[in-house]
């Protein structure tokens, strides 16, 4: 018998990338920094929880510093928001930070997502000095827009000429940032609305 031509095998299809909800993934990317840090949250963690292939996230998000840049961008807007909205939307000073360590109270101790704030715990023993300084701007720049609250109350007489303006606004960055990490050792809502209040009763008054 004569055996017939053989068939060679063709070459192999590379199967279609993986397609995956990018929103969905960087949600993920979000919490388990806030959890866990920057330093901590390694890239095979990432593409653990993302639930995709390193070539996915480098593709669609860049190295892990770029992607964590794009999720302290979106914590900002998504949890972070509500400082921005009371210095925007409450009548002075005194009002717009009595708001924000309400509000803080709650959103640090949301049992929805890891406790505390992105911004001041993830750069803990960091070893990168772009993802301190840029988280480090982020807190500055908060203390500087109330700050700037106080010295406008100033200005109109609604706080006293005397008052410090800059330190004022320090104890308020502190008071929030105290707040986060107090909830990080698992502080409630109402331990921290109560260091609200007492923070609020030493506010100078004209």
């Amino acid at each position: 018998m004569v055996a017939g031509p053989q068939t060679r095998p063709g070459p192999k299809r590379r199967g279609r990338p993986r397609s995956f909800d990018r929103e969905t993934a960087l949600e993920k990317a979000l919490l388990a920094f806030w959890e866990h840090g920057y330093e901590a949250t390694s890239v095979s963690d990432l593409t653990r929880v993302m639930d995709i292939g390193a070539p996915s996230l480098y593709a669609a998000f860049g190295d892990k510093q770029s992607l964590f840049e794009e999720v302290v961008r979106v914590y900002g807007v998504r949890y972070g928001s509500f400082t921005d909205r009371a210095l925007t939307e409450e009548s002075n000073a005194r009002a717009a930070v009595a708001r924000m360590l309400r509000e803080a109270a709650s959103e640090y101790t949301d049992p929805a997502h890891p406790h505390g704030c992105l911004v001041v715990h993830a750069a803990t023993n960091c070893s990168t000095p772009e993802v301190e300084e840029s988280l480090r701007v982020r807190r500055n720049a908060n203390i500087a827009a109330i700050r700037s609250r106080i010295e406008a109350d100033i200005a109109t007489g609604a706080l006293p000429a005397h008052v410090d303006a800059a330190a004022l606004a320090r104890h308020a960055g502190a008071m929030i940032q105290g707040m986060s990490q107090q909830a990080r050792d698992g502080a409630s809502r109402e331990e921290l609305e109560a260091l609200a209040e007492i923070a609020m009763a030493n506010w100078p008054r004209t």
